[in-house]
């Protein structure tokens, strides 16, 4: 007999609820849709990463290859090409990157991490990977430095030693500089970390040391000693050696230059202070901000440069940080719009011991990245072609658009194209390495970026780039009388009024609406023409919702809703009061810090481009600041906008300018509201009356109220409770107008004809349909009113409805009906335009509709489980729990290549896809938890598998879930590494190759390597293969290989541990021998004394 276990029973059951949505087939719907998407059409990854890098603490440049690597303060490496070659990678520790340097024209790079790590990255491979690392155990690192066409890497610690690194193997040298060797025997105190190495230009021989205390010191690497030693009284910052290797500058604390001799002692021959007051009486001058790096540049023809950053007067209160070049007796001062974090001049030669030719430097700022000029008068900046703007004001919503119109990018660059500022220098952009991916992708990508200024941004992210298109700015509209100081803010703040909150954009017809902070709703057209508006056209709506006892639950008055239904010319109220009389505007203000904005009252110049069209504000009233708006939609074949907020919802005509229909929620129900309502102010009576609670004739009790608890703490803005509890009473009567959808649907039960329809969906999971009754096109569109009559509920879910989308009944997606985009502002008589202004019927298949009485499938999703709807029997025929304990934030119908699917991206990091109709789970990965706000707020889908969201407050994250876009990635990638050859090392010239004084070289590997120096101590620092490395890849192998490896490792350990041990016996050798050192001095001293003597 089989052995029964409970177990495996219990396990089944859970399956069964948890992953397969629970179908309920008719009889006629078993094969209702062939559904061609399967789980191995899906594959998450990571595919680039744009903007500027967020915290950035290190740069360097590679000037033969010509690539420029940014390090950030959380271990992200970003490296940059020619425009639209740019690359990202992350140490594993998260740690700081202090420092780069690039092994020049290698296709390599070091990095030092904040964590006392070295790592050495290959970039000779599309996505660079760590071939070695190394971590001191002892010391702090705080420079390193490299010298060109050298295996040796010099690294200075915090004590004020310098070890010396083979960057082929990643092993230490014996040979190391310790600080007490390097200073004079009689300083006692400590000279601080090291802050510089260099070695001469012309004898790389020659070692120069600096440390922080104002100590430098010129090495001998072949002897071992110090040649000379330079001290000044104060700390150094930097240190620049002169190409000829015969001077050298340093920065200092205090504001000062310092140029020294090599053979000088004692004094620096030149001592200066650029930025302080010369007292006459030839006194020091004042003591300024430190310089905090400086460069010493030479030209064949005319005078040297000298580049520091800092060093300002102490006095230049709110002075903006600065660069400052001195060429000749020439200063400039270049004023920074933030922090300079680091900088470096780019030079015609990779060979410090030939005239060095600058022509450029490159600027590191907290929150830029600025290119000068330095061959053009004036010194102008270059303008950057890298997508570095994202966050130029904060970045508060975003939306993704694949596979646009073809005609939408050249229509947006064109207008944008005229935006661009004047006055940047004529050359190419320096920073020109690399090459692009042979990227096959064909569809255009659009990224739609709104900002807390009111900007907002397209951007072209086609074939996995990223360009700006066209910058729109939407606080034009109003009236500003805000003062500009707040610039440079990485976070949102309160103080944002123009702050845009939700896009809605329609690629075909190029309609745009916005959604802001300040409750105000604007239309854009958009047009080639420019244009100046007269009168900015306005219209106010009142959204209230007020239960009282005294109201009738399906009354005339049902929501205390009153509506200004014309368009009033001129400017907004700044504030409403309690309105005596449903007005269109009351002028009575109490000068309050009131959010609603005032429409300017001026004609408005509005440039080729997006130009307002029409302004809704939502206005106070009874003294109650309108709701934020919570959703958004708009359909350019209707002309229909419509926006919700925690109140209820407003249908606008934008070719009327008139609003069509503003309802409190509720309302939208009927009289079979299925929830219990309660006074909306907490002053009435706690107990409900009976009156009030038969307010729904559902059957939906309080017990059922609170199975199915949604997300509360989601989002301040408006609540999601369906607790009964006393003290959610504000929160039980609102139900927000969470999202919409137009299109051409079956209205009501049992309907046999398409009409235009509005779904609305709710916070508290209710799917309510709007028939809409629109005027035929032409004149008449113009002048009869569009009728909107609901026609009830269609389903209900649990968690706030996300995202409604419909199907034919073959299971292909229906577009939403649009009206083909025309020249606004043309002139042309009323015919020529209404020829344009034909609207696109959408098809439904008739075949397959007289197959079966279903013509449409509506998905729907929420917050918890997605349903698919049969229409227009209204039955439901798959649903799906998606997450119990969680909930979801973004939610969207997307199209891929072989289907529909619906793709997820859930609180708890993970990302889904279900199939439609069926809602089979296709793909389930944990990408990322939810760290922050941003990431919700930013998360979006878009077709053909690709999403992307704020992954800092700089940079956009793109990922695919696409299988065919991840095989086809490593394509599509750029090449950081291309071969280029190395320019030739300058002519010593026949007198120098004669008499000396040319380049000195030296035989490092002679020096340094094991035979001469031995090897390092084995605690000093511990080697890590990476897993770029061969060593990696034979450890990940299977196999003989991998037993070799693993064997090999463990060799590796035993030889360590026998390295302490010859380290430890050697110690004690050491200490014994000098034992017997001093007990052979004492018994030297003492053997003729005599015993009284001692």
């Amino acid at each position: 007999m089989k052995k029964f276990n409970i177990r495996k029973v219990l396990d089944g059951l859970k399956e069964v609820s948890s992953s397969t949505p629970s179908v309920q087939v008719g009889p006629q719907e078993n094969h209702l849709v062939q559904e061609t998407l399967q789980s191995d059409h899906f594959q998450l990854c990571k595919t680039v990463r744009h903007g500027f890098p967020y915290q950035p603490s290190a740069m360097a440049f590679d000037p033969v290859q010509k690539i420029l690597a940014i390090g950030t303060q959380s271990g992200a490496l970003r490296l940059f090409g020619r425009p639209g070659v740019e690359c990202y990678c992350q140490h594993e520790s998260g740690a700081a990157i202090i420092q780069l340097q690039f092994l020049i024209n290698e296709g390599a790079l070091v990095s030092a991490l904040a964590d006392d790590s070295v790592h050495l990255w290959n970039l000779r491979q599309k996505r660079p990977a760590v071939l070695h690392s190394l971590k001191f155990n002892k010391e702090r690192i705080t420079f390193c430095h490299l010298p060109f066409q050298s295996k040796w890497l010099y690294i200075g610690t915090e004590r004020g030693n310098i070890h010396i690194v083979n960057v082929e193997s990643f092993m230490l040298s014996g040979y190391v500089i310790m600080w007490n060797k390097a200073i004079e025997l009689s300083s006692k105190a400590h000279p601080g970390p090291v802050v510089h190495i260099s070695d001469n230009p012309m004898d790389e021989g020659k070692l120069i040391i600096g440390f922080e205390s104002g100590i430098v010191v010129l090495w001998d690497l072949k002897s071992k000693k110090a040649d000379y030693r330079y001290t000044y009284d104060e700390a150094i910052h930097s240190v620049a050696w002169h190409h000829e290797g015969k001077q050298f500058i340093c920065s200092h604390s205090d504001g000062t230059l310092t140029i020294w001799n090599v053979r000088g002692q004692g004094k620096p021959i030149q001592t200066i202070t650029p930025h302080g007051k010369q007292p006459k009486d030839g006194k020091k001058p004042e003591s300024c901000k430190p310089i905090l790096k400086v460069e010493y540049k030479t030209t064949r023809i005319g005078d040297p440069f000298i580049i520091f950053s800092g060093g300002l007067s102490y006095d230049t209160v709110g002075r903006r940080p600065c660069l400052t070049v001195m060429h000749g007796k020439s200063i400039a001062v270049l004023e920074m719009d933030y922090p300079i974090v680091d900088f470096l001049t780019l030079c015609e030669t990779p060979y410090p011991n030939d005239f060095q030719e600058p022509y450029a430097v490159v600027v590191l700022l907290e929150k830029d990245l600025v290119v000068i000029d330095l061959a053009q008068n004036g010194y102008p900046i270059f303008e950057n072609p890298y997508p570095l703007t994202i966050h130029e004001s904060p970045v508060t919503c975003c939306e993704y658009f694949a596979d646009c119109p073809v005609d939408l990018i050249p229509a947006l660059y064109s207008v944008g194209s005229r935006q661009k500022r004047q006055g940047y220098s004529k050359k190419e952009w320096p920073i020109s390495g690399g090459n692009w991916g042979q990227g096959t992708q064909s569809y255009s990508e659009i990224i739609i970026t709104g900002h807390a200024d009111g900007t907002v941004k397209f951007w072209d992210a086609s074939a996995i780039m990223l360009q700006v298109l066209y910058k729109l700015k939407t606080a034009k509209v109003f009236d500003r009388n805000r003062s500009k100081e707040d610039k440079g803010n990485t976070e949102v703040s309160d103080e944002d009024p123009f702050a845009i909150q939700i896009m809605a954009w329609c690629p075909e017809s190029r309609m745009l609406c916005v959604a802001g902070v300040s409750a105000n709703v604007l239309i854009y057209r958009f047009s080639k023409l420019e244009v100046t508006t007269e009168v900015v056209q306005l219209l106010e709506v009142r959204m209230q919702y007020e239960l009282n006892e005294t109201e009738s639950p399906d009354g005339g008055g049902g929501g205390g809703e009153q509506t200004s239904a014309h368009p009033t010319p001129g400017a907004s109220p700044q504030t409403s009061g309690p309105p005596s009389h449903p007005s269109t505007s009351s002028n009575n203000s109490d000068g309050g810090n009131i959010p609603c904005l005032k429409v300017r009252s001026t004609p408005l110049k509005q440039s080729p481009g997006y130009q307002v069209d029409l302004v809704v504000q939502s206005v106070w009233v009874s003294g109650e600041p309108p709701q934020p708006i919570t959703s958004l939609a708009l359909n350019s074949s209707y002309s229909l906008v419509v926006f919700g907020n925690s109140n209820g919802l407003a249908v606008v005509d934008y070719v009327q300018k008139t609003v069509v229909l503003n309802l409190g929620t509720v309302e939208l129900y009927g009289s079979n509201d299925p929830y219990q309502r309660q006074p909306r102010s907490p002053r009435k009576t706690r107990q409900p009356s009976g009156g009030l609670c038969d307010i729904n004739e559902g059957s939906a009790t309080s017990e059922d109220r609170c199975k199915s608890p949604t997300s509360d703490h989601r989002d301040n803005s408006f609540s999601r409770s369906r607790s009964s509890s006393v003290t959610s009473i504000d929160k039980e009567a609102r139900e927000a107008a969470s999202s919409f959808h137009f299109c051409e649907s079956f209205a009501r039960k049992g309907d046999s004809t398409l009409t235009p329809c509005l779904y609305v969906g709710t916070s508290l999971g209710t799917v309510l349909v709007l028939a809409l009754t629109l005027p035929p096109a032409g004149e008449q569109r113009q002048l009869q009113p569009v009728i909107i009559s609901p026609t009830g509920m269609l389903v209900r879910l649990k968690g706030s409805v996300l995202r409604m989308a419909f199907l034919d009944s073959a299971g292909t997606l229906l577009p939403s009906a649009f009206e083909p985009w025309y020249e606004p502002n043309v002139t042309a008589d009323g015919e020529e335009r209404e020829k344009v202004r034909k609207r696109r019927p959408v098809s439904v298949s008739p075949t397959t509709s007289q197959d079966f009485n279903e013509s449409q499938f509506a998905v729907i999703c929420s917050e918890k489980q997605a349903k698919v709807i049969s229409l227009p029997s209204q039955t439901c025929i798959y649903k799906h729990s998606i997450t119990e304990t969680s909930f979801i934030l973004r939610a969207d119908v997307v199209q891929m290549n072989q289907g529909v699917c619906v793709a997820c991206f859930c609180a708890n990091g993970h990302i889904m896809t279900l199939s439609v109709p069926g809602l089979r789970p296709l793909m389930d990965v944990n990408y990322l938890p939810l760290t922050d706000m941003r990431i919700a707020r930013t998360f979006c889908f878009t077709n053909l598998g690709q999403a992307m969201y704020l992954c800092s407050p700089t940079e956009i994250q793109r990922i695919t879930y696409s299988q065919e876009t991840c095989e086809n990635l490593q394509e599509m990638l750029g090449e950081l590494f291309t071969p280029v050859e190395t320019p030739e090392a300058p002519n010593r010239g026949f007198f120098k190759g004669l008499f000396g004084g040319g380049a000195q070289s030296l035989d490092r590997e002679e020096l340094f390597g094991e035979i001469a120096a031995g090897k390092a101590s084995r605690s000093l620092a511990q080697h890590i293969p990476g897993p770029g490395g061969i060593e990696g890849m034979k450890g990940a192998a299977s196999g003989v290989v991998g037993d070799l490896a693993r064997a090999r490792i463990a060799l590796d350990e035993r030889g360590q541990k026998l390295g302490e041990l010859e380290d430890r016996t050697a110690a004690m050798m050491a200490s014994a021998d000098s034992f017997s050192k001093h007990a052979h001095d004492m018994m030297l001293k003492c053997k003729d004394k005599k015993w009284y003597q001692f």
